[in-house]
C-alpha cells in the first residue's frame, strides 16, 4: 500500500472512530437526528434511497468474483506455472509448435474450470439466496405509523433502527438505542473469549478503542442473551468488520480437503524436478544433441504435469454442489463437500433430527399432578411478554388454546420489564403490572434451575413452604413425565412487595413454584430408517443435547438407536482431554451440555483421526459448528448458527442429509479416479522414456509428439467429473491417502511400462525401426495413447471394466473420440508436420492383442491392490 492510501486510510480511519466516539455522548433521540433518522425509523422510500447511495449490507468476501479474479484464481496454480513456464523455454529454445502447445494444454485447463465455475457462479448464487439472514427492522409507513418487519440483511442503511435478540448476528456497526441484560460475542473482532454486557445510555467515557465503548455493537457480532434496540451508524465495506474482511480475504486455514490436492500436487512437481534433468543428461550424452535433449526434457516434464488436476476438482465440486442442491442441501463452501463424503462421525441435537421439530404443549400440571389453569395462564403470560427469542416452546404455549380473549391479557396487563434467558441460568422472567397496579414476576425454565430461585408452593389453591419432601416428589413427577417422552418446564412466579422500573437476576429469588407444563415432540417416522442408512454408509450419529438424559434416552429408544451409557455435562467436567476423548469415541449420547462442552466433544473427536458433523440451529450450537470438519445448519436456524455452518439442509432431515453424504463421496471418488489414472501413467512414462533413451539412436518421442499425446489424453479426461460411481466406492467414508495413491501408481506404473518395452521390441525386431525414427515413434505414440485411454476405463470400477460398471456417455465418447484421433493422425494431412508415418497392416493386428493383454494384467494388478491395501 503507497505511503498516501495508508494516509487515507488512517485519516478515515479516524474519522469514523471520532463519529462514533461523538453519537455515544448522544442520547437516543440526537443519535437519530444525526443520522437523519427517528426513533420511530426510516420511511421505506427513504431507505431504499440510501440503499442507492451506500450499496448493499454486505462485506467485499460475499461478492462473487468478476471474470478477471476467476481467472487469476484458475491460472495461478502451480502447475500451471509450470506449465507455462516450460512454454516460456520452449519458446526461447526455439521451438515454436512446441510452444504453442503447452499453451494450449494450459489453456484447456484454465479455460474449462474458469468456463464451469463461470457458468456454476450464476446457479450457486441463486442456491445461496435461498438461505438468507434477515433482521427485524422498524419503518415508518405512508400515513407515518412505525412497524418492524423483517427484511433481508443486506438492505439495511445507515439509519434504520433495529430489534435484536439472543441469537442474533449485530448487522452492521450501531449505537444501541434499548438494551435488557445485553450481552454481546466480540470473538471475531476483539479475540475476547468472554461476553461484553452493553447498556444504551450516553456514555461520557475515555476509550482507547471503539469496541470499549459500552453502548456501541459492531458487525461481526453476536447476542448472547438479552434485547435490545439499535440505530445502524455503519453498513458493509464501511463496517470494521467489512474492513477486517479485506484484510483477511484469502487467509482461511487449508482444509483436509486442501491439503491432500496439495501434497499431491507437490508430489508429481518433485517427480518431475528429478525426472526432466535425468531425461535430460541421459540423452543429451548419449545423443550428443544437448538441444534436442533438452526439448524432449521439457516436452516429458509437460507429459508428467497433471495440468487437468485443477479443473477436474472445480468442475467436480461445483457440480456436486449443483447436484446436492437438488437434494434440499445448500453448499456455502464448495471445498466442505469432500468433508461431508468423508465425514464418519455425525454429532447432532435430537430436537428436528430424531424428533418432528413440532413441539405440542400437552400438560398443565400443579405439584399433585392436576391439570391447573393458573399453570396454563402464567406460561402464557411469559411467553407472550418476553420480547427475546420465541424458541419451539413459547410458540407451542402461545398455540394451545386462544388465551388471548379468555385470559383477558390485553384488559389492563402491561409488561414492566424483562430478564431475558441465558445458558448458565436456564430460565426467563418477565414482570407484568395487573390491572390492579402490583407487580407479578413470572418465571419459565428448567425444573432444577427453577426450583432453585423458589421457597414456596401453590397446589391446588393450597400454598405452603417448599421443603425437601416437596421438591423430591416434584423431581420424582418430572422424572415420570419424563419416562413417558414429555419435556418438562416450570413455571413460578412472585408478587413484587415493592414495584420498580427495572428489574435485575437477583431479583429472581423466593419464587412461588406453580407447576409445569409438559411437551411432546414426537419422534420422526423417518428417523429409525435414517439413522440405519447412515450407519451402513459408515456415519455413526452421536446425540449432543442440552435436555435431561431420561427424555433423551426415551427419544432415542423409540427411534431405535442404542442410547448405552448417557454422558451428562457435570461429568465431562470432571475428564481431561485425553480420557474424555476415549469416552467421546465410545458413547453415543451426551446429555444436558452446554455449548462449550459440545464444541469439546467435537474438538476431541477431531483429535482422534475422525472427520466430524455437526448438524446444530440453535445459537448455543455455533461453538460446535466452528469446531467441526463441517458445519450443518438449516434454513430455520438462527443467524449466527446459519453464518458459522459450511452447508444447509433446507430441510431438517436426517436421510436429507445422507443424500448429501453420498454425493460428496461421488465427487471425491471421481477426483480421485484422475489422480490414480495420471499418476500411474506418469511413472510408466518415466520408466519408458528412461529405459528407451539408455539404448535407442534417436529420441522415443519427438518433443511435439509427447504435447500432442499429452494433450489428447488430457482430452479423453475432461468428461471425468461426468461419470458413473459404483455403488461400492460410496458406501463407506473416504479420505484423502496420498500413501495410498504412491502405492498405486508405483505397482500399475511399472504394468503400463512393461507392454511399452513389448511395443518398443515389436518395432525395433519385428519392423525393423532400428533406423527409422518416425516408424517407432509412430507406433509407440499410438499404443501408448490407447493404453492409457484403456486404463482409465480399469481404473474407474473396482469390478470389471465394460461389465458390471460402465463409464458415463460423455467419458466414453471422450475415449472413442481421442482412440480415433490417435489411429487417424498418422495417415492424415498432420502426420508428416508432427512427424509420423504410417503403420504397417501386421501392427494392426498385433495392437489388439497387445492391448488386451495390458488390460488383463492392469486389472489383476488393480485387483491385487485393493486385495492387499483397499479401494
Amino acid at each position: 500500500m503507497s505511503t498516501r492510501r495508508w494516509q487515507a486510510k488512517r485519516q478515515r480511519g479516524q474519522a469514523e472512530t471520532a463519529q462514533l466516539l461523538a453519537l455515544s455522548k448522544l442520547d437516543a433521540e440526537a443519535c437519530c437526528a444525526a443520522l437523519g433518522s427517528t426513533p420511530a425509523g426510516l420511511d421505506w422510500d427513504g431507505a431504499q434511497a440510501l440503499l442507492r447511495r451506500y450499496g448493499p449490507n454486505v462485506v467485499s468476501r460475499e461478492e462473487p468474483p468478476g471474470m478477471a479474479r476467476q481467472l487469476w484464481q484458475r491460472a495461478r496454480h502451480p502447475l500451471n506455472a509450470l506449465l507455462l513456464g516450460l512454454a516460456a523455454a520452449a519458446y526461447v529454445l526455439g521451438d515454436g509448435r512446441a510452444a504453442l502447445l503447452i499453451v494450449l494444454m494450459t489453456l484447456l485447463a484454465i479455460g474449462m474450470s474458469f468456463l464451469q465455475e463461470h457458468r456454476s457462479s450464476a446457479a450457486a448464487a441463486r442456491l445461496r439466496s435461498m438461505v438468507t439472514n434477515s433482521a427485524s427492522v422498524r419503518r415508518r409507513g405512508p400515513a407515518g405509523e412505525s412497524a418492524c418487519t423483517d427484511v433481508p440483511m443486506a438492505t439495511l442503511v445507515p439509519g434504520d433502527i433495529v430489534a435484536l435478540a439472543a441469537g442474533d448476528m449485530v448487522p452492521g456497526d450501531l449505537r444501541l438505542l434499548e438494551a435488557k441484560d445485553l450481552f454481546i460475542n466480540q470473538a471475531a473482532l476483539t479475540g475476547e473469549a468472554m461476553p461484553a454486557e452493553k447498556f444504551a445510555g450516553p456514555s461520557a467515557l475515555a476509550v482507547d478503542s471503539p469496541f470499549e465503548l459500552p453502548n456501541m455493537c459492531f458487525m461481526g457480532e453476536n447476542v448472547l442473551s438479552g434485547y435490545a434496540t439499535g440505530l445502524i451508524v455503519r453498513t458493509g465495506g464501511m463496517t470494521f468488520f467489512g474492513e477486517l474482511a479485506d484484510q483477511a480475504a484469502g487467509s482461511r486455514p487449508a482444509t483436509a480437503f486442501d491439503v491432500g490436492v496439495r501434497q499431491f500436487t507437490w508430489l508429481m512437481i518433485r517427480c518431475i524436478a528429478v525426472m526432466v534433468p535425468l531425461v535430460l543428461l541421459i540423452n543429451g550424452l548419449s545423443k550428443h544433441d544437448w538441444l534436442e535433449a533438452l526439448m524432449f526434457a521439457l516436452a516429458v516434464g509437460v507429459g508428467l504435469t497433471p495440468e487437468m488436476l485443477p479443473m477436474i476438482v472445480t468442475v467436480n465440486l461445483a457440480k456436486g454442489a449443483l447436484a446436492m442442491s437438488r437434494t434440499q442441501v445448500i453448499v456455502k463452501r464448495l471445498d466442505a463437500i469432500q468433508n461431508l463424503g468423508a465425514m464418519d462421525i455425525l454429532c447432532t441435537d435430537k430436537t428436528g433430527t430424531l424428533t418432528q421439530d413440532r413441539i405440542l404443549l400437552k400438560r398443565h400440571l400443579d405439584l399433585r399432578g392436576k391439570e391447573s389453569e393458573r399453570v396454563l395462564r402464567y406460561a402464557w403470560m411469559n411467553s407472550h411478554f418476553q420480547s427475546g427469542l420465541k424458541n419451539l416452546l413459547d410458540v407451542a404455549v402461545l398455540k394451545h388454546v386462544e388465551l388471548h380473549g379468555l385470559l383477558g391479557v390485553d384488559a389492563g396487563y402491561a409488561k414492566v420489564d424483562e430478564i431475558p434467558f441465558d445458558f448458565s441460568r436456564r430460565r426467563l422472567s418477565v414482570v407484568v403490572a395487573t390491572p390492579e397496579g402490583r407487580h407479578l414476576m413470572i418465571c419459565k425454565g428448567a425444573v432444577e434451575e427453577i426450583m432453585a430461585v423458589c421457597s414456596g408452593y401453590e397446589a391446588d389453591g393450597e400454598r405452603g413452604v417448599l421443603d425437601a419432601t416437596h421438591i423430591a416428589a416434584a423431581k420424582e413427577q418430572t422424572r415420570a413425565l419424563n419416562d413417558d417422552g414429555f419435556r418438562v418446564v416450570a413455571i413460578a412466579y412472585k408478587d413484587v412487595a415493592e414495584n420498580k422500573d427495572a428489574y435485575r437476576v437477583a431479583d429472581e429469588a423466593g419464587l412461588t413454584l406453580a407447576g409445569y407444563i409438559a411437551f411432546l415432540d414426537p419422534p420422526k417416522e423417518s428417523a429409525a430408517a435414517a439413522l440405519k442408512a447412515l450407519a451402513d454408509s459408515g456415519v455413526a450419529v452421536k446425540i449432543l443435547t442440552g435436555d435431561n438424559d431420561v427424555i433423551t434416552r426415551k427419544v432415542c429408544r423409540e427411534v431405535g438407536l442404542d442410547a448405552g451409557e448417557v454422558v451428562l455435562g457435570s461429568r465431562i467436567d470432571s475428564l481431561d482431554d485425553v480420557a474424555l476423548a476415549d469416552l467421546a469415541q465410545r458413547t453415543r449420547v451426551f446429555a444436558k451440555l452446554a455449548p462449550a462442552q459440545k464444541a469439546r466433544v467435537v474438538r476431541l473427536l477431531r483429535s482422534k483421526g475422525h472427520v466430524v458433523g455437526f448438524l446444530g440451529d440453535g445459537i448455543n450450537d455455533s461453538p460446535a459448528l466452528q469446531a467441526a470438519d463441517v458445519g450443518l445448519s438449516v434454513d430455520s436456524a438462527v443467524d449466527i448458527a446459519k453464518e458459522a455452518a459450511d452447508i444447509i439442509l433446507l430441510e431438517k432431515n436426517l436421510l436429507v442429509l445422507r443424500s448429501g453424504v453420498l454425493e460428496g463421496r461421488r465427487v471425491f471418488v471421481n477426483i480421485t479416479k484422475y489422480i490414480r489414472m495420471g499418476a500411474s501413467s506418469n511413472v510408466g512414462n518415466m520408466l519408458s522414456v528412461l529405459g528407451a533413451s539408455l539404448f535407442l539412436p534417436f529420441l522415443p518421442l519427438a518433443p511435439i509428439q509427447v504435447l500432442t499425446n499429452n494433450l489428447l489424453y488430457d482430452f479423453s479426461q475432461t468428461a471425468i467429473p461426468t461419470d458413473n460411481v459404483d455403488a461400492a466406492d460410496i458406501a463407506l467414508p473416504r479420505q484423502w491417502d496420498i500413501q495410498g495413491i504412491f502405492r498405486f501408481m508405483m505397482l500399475l506404473g511399472p504394468v503400463s511400462s512393461l507392454f511399452d518395452y513389448v511395443t518398443f521390441a515389436m518395432m525395433l525386431w519385428l519392423f525393423d525401426a532400428w533406423q527409422d525414427a518416425a516408424l517407432f515413434q509412430t507406433g509407440w505414440f499410438v499404443e501408448s495413447l490407447l493404453s492409457q485411454t484403456l486404463i482409465i476405463h480399469i481404473i474407474r470400477t473396482a469390478g470389471p471394466p465394460f461389465v458390471r460398471s460402465r463409464a458415463s456417455a460423455a467419458l466414453s465418447a471422450t475415449g472413442a473420440i481421442v482412440c480415433l484421433a490417435g489411429i487417424w493422425l498418422p495417415y492424415s494431412p498432420l502426420g508428416p508436420v508432427l512427424g509420423f508415418r504410417p503403420l504397417p497392416a501386421a501392427y494392426w493386428l498385433l495392437l489388439p492383442l497387445l492391448l488386451c493383454a495390458y488390460g488383463a494384467l492392469a486389472y489383476a494388478a488393480k485387483c491385487y491392490f485393493e486385495r492387499r491395501w483397499g479401494r
